[in-house]
């Protein structure tokens, strides 16, 4: 008795065998249309030869046509459909998590340090400047709002980006940043601007921007882009160790 699906992996390979038949015979057509590579008649009357050679490059060209056309009839009639349907899906896929990129309206929000003028006594340095948990606040707020693409420093985000502070500088992948630190947010302008008018953490921090003059610049762009996200999308677990081997 014939597994489960086993008709379905028979009828694949030999669809795939018909269609490399199918295009072997494009290329033949292709071959006839551009008869070699002597571009000089051999004899005879010009005006004739030349009648031939036009009518045969164009049974060629209808050969080659005829042929395209049964690969694509036979390419749905043996997917059903379903190859495109795959397609479709990896397409949506790669555009949510973040393997393609994007323009529309959205929001740019930008962070710089407090000027060096500024000096309260008793105040902790740290205070003055932009960290990795503020910029996490507003990137947190965005996504919450509904973004739908964001980048850091024109660096695409995505769900396992890393952000970290080390010194006064941000780590990105790798990558270090000096501010002013650059959010931009693709989506529903007015949800995202919402969503960081209500924001705790970013309350918080336009309380630092009114009292110790950290800096904070939220915009509308219409035509903003985001580029595909271009670092390795692998990722690596721990795993328990074995006692034998400790």
């Amino acid at each position: 008795m014939a597994l489960p699906g086993s008709h379905a992996r028979v009828r694949w390979p030999l669809s795939v065998l018909v269609v490399c038949a199918l295009a072997g015979g494009l290329f033949a057509a292709a071959s006839v249309t551009s008869e070699g590579t002597d571009l000089r008649p051999a004899g005879g009357d010009v005006g004739s030869l030349l009648k031939e050679r036009a009518a045969r490059v164009e049974r060629g060209r209808a050969e080659a046509r005829s042929l395209q056309a049964d690969i694509d009839a036979l390419s749905k009639r043996e997917t059903g459909g379903s190859l495109d349907k795959l397609l479709d899906r990896v397409a949506s896929l790669q555009q949510a998590t973040g393997l393609t990129a994007v323009k529309g309206p959205g929001v740019r929000v930008t962070l710089t340090d407090a000027p060096r003028s500024v000096d309260v006594p008793g105040l902790d340095p740290n205070v003055l400047v932009v960290h990795q948990q503020d910029i996490q606040a507003f990137v947190n707020a965005l996504w919450s709002g509904g973004a739908e693409a964001l980048t850091l420093q024109g660096q695409r985000l995505i769900s396992t980006t890393g952000i970290k502070c080390v010194g006064n500088t941000v780590v990105l992948d790798g990558v270090p940043y000096s501010p002013p630190y650059v959010i931009e947010a693709i989506g529903d302008v007015g949800s995202m601007n919402a969503a960081l008018q209500t924001s705790p953490e970013v309350i918080t921090y336009r309380e630092y921007v009114d009292r110790y003059q950290l800096g904070l610049e939220v915009e509308t762009v219409d035509g903003m882009k985001a580029p595909a996200y271009a670092g390795t999308v692998s990722l690596s677990y721990a795993t328990a160790l074995d006692p034998d081997e400790s």
